[in-house]
């Protein structure tokens, strides 16, 4: 045996022997995962290590083992990324909130197509995906215009609001956050006191017990109007006083809500939302319509970036005025609206009759009239209309289209299908299903980044008929 061979063998079993969990591994890491993590390699065997980037070399603690990957947290940065930067968060690296506040925002980008790209590769099928360079956030910090922060008590009593730590339901104190629009800060920070001087109960989920379990901002980025809601297990006594307090507190504050959820559930919201001082919405400027919006209501978070996709959406379908377009999952209108204006005929199709009710209120404030809302769940109603859409828009929940809607839409056979979507996989997933028969061909895929600083990416994918 060579040398060489025996050296080879050496480094096996050294690598079995380091292959632990507990023990500490150099890594190189040389890409990104869709959950954030940086991704290493250690011998043969992929290392997903959080808080890292593509050309760190690292020294890392093994969390997770299993013989083909493991999870592993950041010990010792030994040689850092070119693009590594000063997060704008002291918590960044605690804070379950964002995952890449670490990385340039230029290459927050790149990775972000990177990931559309592989995802269409490797679950659509697609050999050479046609995806645009993402469409980038005007400010890639203080853009949320809405944040829901979970409750908690420090180990000295006070209330505290903020995220949950990475991998656990240690909650990370928060006054300020540097992606929520800015305006909000204050209203976290002091609403935080006058809860602690009211003497409210917080919410323990595990013994599913006391009141307030979330605190939840909402702010119109065009307008400045902001909603504040509290999220309850059961109604609280004198909350109408303090939500005058916090009225006349803050000049742009134009509704207190309190909304209900009596459910031992990780779901924010319950059914039943009451509005206790002001109104029960915010008037919000968008593609150049008003728009009403509740507290617990649908509305991309990203003003800016939805708003520069429609252009990108009506220029890609070409519309001339004659088509019929129908909008599944419309929620509140926020796409279907101001696409109406460039059709004949808008059809919108929605679950939750509270959005639709929104959605028709919307339309109304705005003088359109060729528009039509209807309730109930697209894989029931979509079957059952009697027209053929020239135009389908399809912008589902992140676990994507229900088996039924896909089966239906290769039956009805629209010319034109624009899905967009908030998560690649499922993305990938159904745009492999509509085109696997060649009835449909994928021409064009256009990434936008509504989230900033996380790996998360919204994306348009256009289908034509063949």
């Amino acid at each position: 045996m060579s040398i060489t061979e025996l050296s080879n063998i050496d480094a096996q079993n050294q690598s079995k022997n380091l292959w632990r969990q507990g023990n500490l591994v150099e890594v190189v890491i040389h890409d990104l995962s869709d959950t954030g993590d940086g991704v290493g390699k250690f011998g043969d065997r992929v290392v997903f290590v959080p808080d890292t980037a593509p050309g760190d070399r690292a020294l890392v603690r093994l969390t997770y083992t299993k013989p083909e990957f493991a999870r592993a947290k950041l010990y010792k940065l030994l040689e850092s990324s070119p693009h590594r930067i000063r997060p704008s968060c002291i918590v960044a690296d605690k804070c379950g909130g964002c995952q890449w506040q670490h990385i340039s925002y230029k290459y927050q980008l790149e990775a972000k197509r990177n990931l559309v790209i592989q995802a269409l590769q490797r679950i659509g099928g697609f050999n050479n995906p046609p995806v645009d360079s993402v469409l980038a956030a005007p400010s890639p910090l203080n853009y949320r215009n809405k944040a829901t922060y979970p409750l908690g008590i420090s180990a000295t009593g006070q209330v505290q609001a903020g995220y949950f730590q990475k991998n656990s339901h240690q909650l990370i104190n928060l006054n300020q956050c540097p992606i929520q629009d800015s305006r909000l800060n204050p209203l976290l920070r002091e609403v935080k006191q006058d809860i602690q001087r009211q003497k409210w109960q917080i919410y323990d989920e595990k013994r599913h017990q006391g009141q307030i379990r979330h605190l939840a901002l909402r702010i119109g980025r065009r307008t400045g109007e902001m909603l504040l809601t509290l999220v309850v297990k059961d109604w609280l006594p004198e909350v109408a006083t303090q939500a005058q307090i916090w009225l006349d507190r803050y000049p742009q504050l134009v509704g207190v809500a309190v909304n209900r959820n009596r459910d031992r559930t990780n779901a924010i919201f319950g059914q039943e939302t009451r509005c206790v001082a002001g109104r029960n919405y915010l008037i919000e400027e968008f593609a150049g319509l008003q728009f009403q919006i509740r507290p617990e209501t649908f509305f991309q978070v990203n003003t800016e970036v939805a708003e520069a996709l429609l252009p990108e959406i009506a220029q890609q379908l070409n519309l001339q005025g004659h088509e019929i377009l129908l909008d599944a999952y419309c929620g509140i209108g926020t796409l279907t609206l101001p696409l109406a204006q460039q059709v004949r005929r808008a059809i919108g199709l929605e679950l939750q009759p509270a959005s639709v009710q929104q959605a028709q209120r919307n339309a109304d404030l705005n003088h359109i009239n060729n528009v039509t809302f209807v309730v109930g769940a697209v894989e029931k109603l979509l079957p059952q209309l009697d027209i053929v859409p020239d135009v389908v828009l399809l912008d589902p929940p992140r676990k994507g289209c229900d088996r039924t809607v896909i089966e239906t839409l290769l039956q009805v056979q629209p010319s034109r299908i624009v899905y967009v979507s908030c998560k690649a996989a499922t993305l990938a997933r159904d745009l492999k299903l509509l085109c696997q028969t060649g009835m449909y061909q994928l021409v064009r895929v256009q990434p936008a980044d509504f989230f900033p600083q996380t790996s998360h990416v919204e994306c348009a994918a256009f289908l034509v008929s063949s």
